[in-house]
């Protein structure tokens, strides 16, 4: 008979077993969370908004104008109602951000209060327009999520949703949005938070991009994406190969 031992560290003590690395992809269950988006009115926060809903999450759409927001939410159905952004930012536990951008700091300054304690997801990109196309801008703080952070100290914020068409979340006909979402933020659960949020509509996947000091080039990148949609009447996205 042969018998074992039990390895020991460098003391001769018994050496406790390495826990196996965690999955990243073993992502948690976002399917109870209130969504919240402030601009839900815009193009882009409409869409969102119809997609998530659609997928099945409760989502309250924000505007200035409650009145504005309740009417859209009615457009879009699936159970999404409609806010002034303060109560939307009060009762939703995710908070998309997709404002314009010469609104951003404006609006966040506003409602520091009610987005205390809240993960807010900031997808919102810096952009100046000419007669040569559209290109990035470089915000004081770095980036727009780096802004955010900067005017929500109380507040978890993290980066996503730059690269979506709003034509493409808006198109009923259209089931599924082959297309990646890079993720940033400065906590892992956070992260994975958002990354299930985009997981819930079909066809997309969150990636884990970076910390926030990343982000600048992520929101710049929507420059480039829409040169390309120009040239090739495209609704170009992005895919993470290999990962």
């Amino acid at each position: 008979m042969t018998s074992s031992t039990a390895p020991t560290d460098s003391t001769g003590s018994t050496a406790t077993p390495k826990a196996a690395p965690k999955d990243p992809w073993d992502l948690p269950d976002v399917s109870g969370l209130v969504v919240g988006v402030l601009g839900g009115t815009g193009e882009q926060g409409r869409g969102l908004a119809y997609r998530l809903a659609k997928a099945g999450q409760k989502v309250i759409l924000g505007s200035r104008a409650a009145d504005r927001a309740q009417a859209v939410a009615d457009e879009l159905g699936h159970g999404v109602e409609g806010a002034d952004n303060a109560e939307c930012a009060r009762r939703s536990d995710i908070v998309i951000v997709a404002v314009p951008w010469d609104g951003h700091a404006k609006t966040l300054e506003s409602l520091r209060e009610e987005l205390t304690g809240k993960l807010v997801v900031d997808c919102v990109n810096p952009l100046g327009f000419d007669k040569k196309g559209a290109y990035a801008l470089k915000p004081e703080e770095g980036s727009a999520a780096e802004q955010a952070a900067a005017l929500l100290p109380d507040s978890r914020v993290a980066a996503a949703f730059h690269h979506l068409s709003a034509v493409l979340l808006q198109d009923a006909s259209i089931e599924e949005i082959d297309t990646d979402v890079m993720v940033l933020g400065e906590e892992r659960a956070d992260v994975e938070l958002v990354q299930a949020l985009a997981g819930r509509i079909p066809g997309m996947r969150g990636v884990f991009a970076g910390r926030l000091r990343n982000a600048h080039q992520v929101e710049a990148l929507v420059a480039n994406l829409i040169s390309v949609n120009r040239r090739y009447k495209a609704h170009a996205g992005l895919r993470v190969t290999d990962v």
